[in-house]
């Protein structure tokens, strides 16, 4: 509870917006509200999150969908006769300083775990406390206080899914779901000595976008909407399976319609910012689940399967020291990745030569999002798979570019492709030829990201490079010149970096080099490599391909 003051004394409170830009399961702005004379909203842009320095809000896309977040959280503030208020600068200096000059002696915020946010809160709770403010906080952004999940680990940072979901259970059980409605009102702010209001893209120094680029609008509203629609279709809910869902779908709805023609929600960019509360997602689609049980998907791959997988990834990225990097990191295997810019650059670019690399990448820049199988396809070709690049140079590079990039999430995940954690089946590699042909045998999504292809025939959609040169004249793209050759020979280092993991496997076995959990025998993993880099056969693990494994991985 918020501490108790006398009556009639005059509270000013600053509410601190970071990720939960929305009203409605808001904790802390309720807490914030409590007993308050005058509320001040604000929102910081801080320069180590929204400059080009750090790169991961220079992309006008990211950028776009945070401002319009704002503007909507702003609207909703005015019909509570509020607004929002946008600070510039670092929040260690500007919060302070506008606690000062509003006379503030509260200041409220939704608890962060993000390793930046955690020095930074840590930072700004010490200016406030020495100043005599009362910091009040509050849990928001998860389904579950990752503290709590910490104490049932002793700790330790978890890296099973199904050890995870055990630990989930028990403190579900102990404090199940709940969500809070909006506030029905809010204190009024007082008078400021600026007008602080939201930038637009320009005065900010990047380029304004076309709708083209567009696949989801910000804000709380939009979230919402996109929410119901997707409740709308029950059955679908019911029975949805992440592993069905396809890498290559269009958008076959207006530009602005989030998800539509598209095989999963696309709800991830309203998660990562706050415009959705995942407790009311959890619930509503709970929701639907008590109507059609027992008949539902589970996890770990029905919907709350991917609600539980963000929970999994933010606990152990708050007991993991270093998550955002190799060295130093107790759950990461430590392997001797190479460092080519010319390589990365192809990659970012999409001039790899193979067009389901390049198309996926193409996307990503374009749209800020590509199917969680593309994201499994590109990080596998970057690190173990072909290119052998650090997973911390592709993690880097989805920060950038993510609509839903999420610290945990996102290092997480390219711990798992690149089996430095959690995932250690090296073997088995995603094929840039084979794999997408399983989805789209046509080559439709190839052809509306990579135009130059457009005319190329099915058979070599996605190896041009073995086009005879008259069809290669025919389809107006010349191999070599209006479009790259492969930068490697998939088949030859694929095979080739098997064995280099099976070194990297064997030596952390043998306590040559720190890392995480052991994956097996290091002589197994050693001849396992060995087998495999030199195209011997190798039964693949049961794990969601069955016998199509042996065509869709290389």
């Amino acid at each position: 509870p918020c501490r108790l003051l006398p009556p009639f004394t005059m509270v000013a409170v600053v509410y601190w917006f970071r990720k939960a830009l929305r009203l409605h399961d808001n904790p802390a702005l309720i807490a914030a509200a409590e007993g308050a004379s005058s509320l001040y909203p604000v929102y910081c842009l801080d320069p180590k999150t929204c400059s080009r320095a750090r790169g991961a809000w220079t992309n006008p896309n990211r950028m776009r969908f945070l401002l319009e977040s704002l503007a909507d959280l702003d609207a909703s503030l005015r019909k509570l006769n509020s607004r929002l208020i946008v600070l510039h600068g670092d929040p260690v200096e500007a919060l302070p300083a506008a606690c000062k000059e509003w006379s503030a002696s509260r200041l409220a915020y939704e608890l962060d775990y993000e390793q930046y946010s955690l020095r930074r809160d840590k930072a700004v709770r010490s200016q406030a406390e020495q100043a005599g403010l009362e910091v009040v906080t509050r849990v928001g952004h998860t389904l579950v206080d990752p503290e709590a999940l910490l104490l049932l680990s002793r700790g330790a940072p978890v890296t099973s899914y199904d050890k995870f979901r055990g630990l989930l259970a028990q403190e579900l059980k102990a404090r199940p779901v709940t969500t809070l409605p909006p506030p029905a009102s809010l204190p009024p702010p007082g008078r400021t000595a600026a007008p602080h209001a939201i930038p637009s893209l320009e005065e900010l120094g990047l380029e304004p976008m076309g709708d083209a680029a567009v696949i989801a609008r910000g804000g709380e509203g939009a979230a919402l909407r996109a929410m119901e629609a997707h409740l709308r279709r029950r059955d679908w809910i019911a029975s949805f399976e992440k592993p069905k869902t396809s890498p290559t779908e269009m958008l076959a709805g207006g530009p602005f319609d989030a998800g539509a023609g598209r095989s999963t929600t696309v709800l991830s960019p309203y998660l990562t910012f706050g415009c959705l509360s995942s407790r009311l997602l959890y619930e509503r689609v709970a929701a639907v689940y008590a109507e059609a049980a027992p008949r539902h998907s589970q996890p770990p791959v029905s919907l709350h399967g991917q609600l539980l997988w963000r929970e999994f990834y933010v606990c152990c990225m708050h007991a993991t020291p270093n998550y955002r990097r190799m060295a130093g990191n107790p759950i990461c295997r430590q392997i001797s990745w190479g460092e080519d810019a010319a390589l990365v650059a192809a990659w970012r670019e999409g001039r790899t030569g193979y067009p389901w690399i390049d198309a996926a990448m193409t996307q990503l820049r374009r749209e800020g999002w590509i199917h969680h199988l593309a994201r499994h396809a590109v990080a596998c070709f970057l690190t173990r798979g072909d290119l052998w690049q650090s997973w911390e140079t592709g993690a880097a590079v989805f920060e950038e570019y993510l609509l839903d990039a999420d610290e945990a999430i996102n290092f997480g995940n390219w711990m798992w492709l690149s089996c430095s954690c959690f995932f250690y089946q090296y073997f088995r590699c995603y094929s840039p030829v084979a794999f997408p042909q399983k989805y789209d045998k046509q080559g439709a999504y190839v052809r509306h990201w990579l135009p130059q292809l457009a005319r190329l025939p099915a058979k070599y959609i996605y190896e041009p490079w073995k086009a005879p040169i008259a069809v290669q004249k025919e389809a107006g793209c010349i191999i070599g010149v209006d479009y790259p050759k492969p930068i490697v020979d998939h088949q030859v280092v694929s095979k080739e970096n098997m064995g280099k993991m099976a070194e990297a496997y064997a030596a952390h076995k043998a306590g040559k080099a720190g890392g995480g959990p052991a994956a097996g025998n290091g002589k197994q993993a050693a001849a396992a490599g060995k087998q495999a880099a030199s195209g011997g056969k190798r039964k693949p693990a049961a794990s969601g391909g069955g016998g199509k494994q042996k065509k869709l991985f290389s």
